[in-house]
């Protein structure tokens, strides 16, 4: 496919593959969401219960990886091909107006500009303040404190990114 084509159905950019009107990278920003939050969450399990810090800290480092990944691709996705068009046939968009996906979208922001930033400081900080092979230290409560917060970020971030999508790409 090229990326400029316009498709039949007038959408700019590569249609998705999950049967909706959002993009490819939308859909796969989507799914990457949905394997990452049980990811992160066997990753917290990891660290609390088993004690595997190790583990912890390679999963921590491949999922910030992926989501990197995804998200620089979605974010040049996005500045490329506008996503308001495959949103008009929504009843709740409506063009050159504040509507429920505009708010959506807000809301989805707040917590979507903050949480990578967060999960980057907890990393760095992380690879820099644990011993290798890491294990509990003086940096561990503080460690905990901001990667919760970095859960909570993701998770919220995840829940209303599926918001907006169902809003703007499945509603009709």
């Amino acid at each position: 496919m090229v990326w400029a084509e316009v498709k039949a159905n007038g959408f700019p950019g590569v249609d998705g593959f999950l049967g909706t009107r959002a993009s490819f990278m939308l859909d796969v920003v989507f799914l990457a969401m949905l394997l990452i939050v049980p990811v992160m969450l066997w990753s917290v399990y990891l660290v609390k219960y088993r004690r595997n810090y190790a583990l912890h800290k390679r999963v921590q480092l491949v999922t910030g990886l992926v989501l990197l990944i995804a998200v620089v691709a979605f974010e040049i996705d996005i500045r490329m091909y506008e996503w308001e068009p495959r949103a008009e046939p929504s009843p709740f968009f409506e063009p050159e107006a504040w509507n429920t996906v505009w708010t959506a979208l807000t809301i989805h922001l707040v917590f979507a500009i903050p949480t990578p930033l967060i999960w980057l400081v907890v990393i760095m900080r992380a690879l820099k303040r644990f011993p290798d092979p890491p294990e509990p230290g003086p940096h561990s409560k503080s460690h905990r404190c901001w990667g919760y917060s970095a859960v909570g970020g993701l998770l919220l971030t995840a829940i209303t990114g599926w918001i907006f999508y169902y809003l703007a790409f499945v509603a009709s």
